[in-house]
């Protein structure tokens, strides 16, 4: 689950639109060019540019200098890894970036407050945070902005109000990928069956919404049945956590016909409890991941009833984060736009807009979707994060 960049790979080109998919950069006019450079930084950074030396080509960074923090309420996952080393990348983009600062809260609350008084202390001027306790963040972002500090969460919703909580919440309409989902699956059983759905944390409004979307659309089919924990099983976005809960669900329900996930890397880890269980794997609908469309190649003659339907996995949603803060904080050209549109990914009954895919020179943890290259996420998902100095 971690990586490490080598030398060759630091400066090599990459686009993005093609695998984001061109309709999100479009939509939202926060991509500037179809590539850029490769790289990334981890808990710090150092020395950046004159003002006089910023370029035209990234319009969201500004002539004025700033440092730049990325708190993350939990880092121990892919997913997180893979935007870590997706934010360190656009701070390097950016000259005026004169320090870039990570922080993991590590799932408790408690310290991912701290983690943002004491980014506030340091005179970082301005933090992107994922809030994954949610409104228990309200508070202590509140405070960084009312001290002066730019304050943009992104993803999972806080409370509050941008201008009087925070400058700016970076959203995702979740409630869509749970109506997609929501349509496949019972596109898939042919509007008959049991249907599990895992989110993470509690009370989480990335999982809240989702459940909004999925129930809005199982609901108008009396033959497709909710089981489990409402509005979500809790996984908490954990591999771990989400083994047991699917061990769980599989001793309490005898017959459980597609199992709906937020994150397709923890639910793929689960799939040894169906065998455990003597069951097959029945329908997956989820967030996308390298191992997801590795064991559908490998597993599906055997499981003929899986059927693979992702979204996005979207840890690329971070560079858009990153743009809108640097932009706020250089005084750069800000983004029109603060919401980030749900994409289809795999489907492996149509095809569109791919079927399953799976790299085997990648690890399995690696999600297809992000936009980083191959080394890039290599590096990632070895802890390997450089420094933004060694970007530049």
């Amino acid at each position: 689950m971690r990586h490490n960049p080598t030398g060759e790979n630091k400066r090599r080109p990459r686009c993005r639109g093609v695998i984001i998919g061109a309709s999100a950069v479009a939509v939202l006019s926060l991509t500037v060019g179809a590539c850029s450079s490769s790289g990334s930084s981890s808990a710090s950074g150092s020395s950046a540019g004159s003002q006089s030396t910023v370029s035209s080509k990234y319009p969201w960074c500004g002539p004025k200098q700033a440092s730049i923090a990325l708190a993350d309420g939990f880092g121990d996952n892919t997913w997180r890894e893979l935007t870590r080393y997706s934010a360190v990348l656009v701070a390097a983009q950016c000259p005026s970036v004169t320090k870039y600062v990570y922080t993991n809260g590590e799932g408790n609350t408690q310290k991912a407050i701290s983690d943002i008084n004491s980014l506030v202390a340091q005179g970082v001027n301005a933090i992107v945070d994922f809030p994954d306790a949610g409104k228990a963040m309200l508070p202590v972002l509140t405070r960084a902005y009312q001290a002066g500090t730019i304050v943009v969460p992104y993803r999972v919703f806080p409370g509050g109000t941008a201008g009087q909580n925070y400058n700016a919440y970076i959203s995702t309409n979740f409630t869509s990928a749970g109506v997609l989902w929501g349509h496949d699956v019972v596109t898939a059983l042919h509007g008959t069956g049991n249907v599990v759905f895992l989110g993470g944390p509690p009370a989480n409004s990335q999982s809240l919404a989702e459940y909004q979307g999925l129930e809005s659309v199982l609901k108008n089919y009396p033959g497709i049945h909710l089981l489990g924990q409402q509005p979500y099983n809790v996984t908490n976005w954990d591999p771990a956590t989400t083994e047991q809960v699917v061990a769980s669900l599989l001793s309490k329900y005898p017959t459980i016909n597609a199992v709906v996930s937020d994150f397709g890397t923890a639910l793929a880890a689960s799939f040894p409890q169906f065998q455990k269980a003597g069951r097959q794997i029945p329908v997956i609908a989820t967030e996308d991941g390298n191992s997801l469309g590795c064991d559908y190649k490998s597993m599906r003659a055997s499981n003929p009833n899986f059927e693979l339907f992702t979204v996005s996995s979207q840890t690329w949603m971070v560079e858009y984060a990153m743009r809108y803060t640097i932009a706020l904080a250089t005084k750069g050209k800000v983004p029109s736009s603060t919401v980030v549109p749900q994409q289809n990914f795999e489907n492996s009954v149509t095809g569109q807009p791919h079927p399953p895919v799976c790299d085997s020179s990648l690890p399995p943890t690696a999600i297809m979707s992000s936009g980083l290259t191959s080394a890039q996420q290599l590096a990632a998902l070895q802890g390997a994060i450089p420094s933004l100095s060694s970007l530049r």
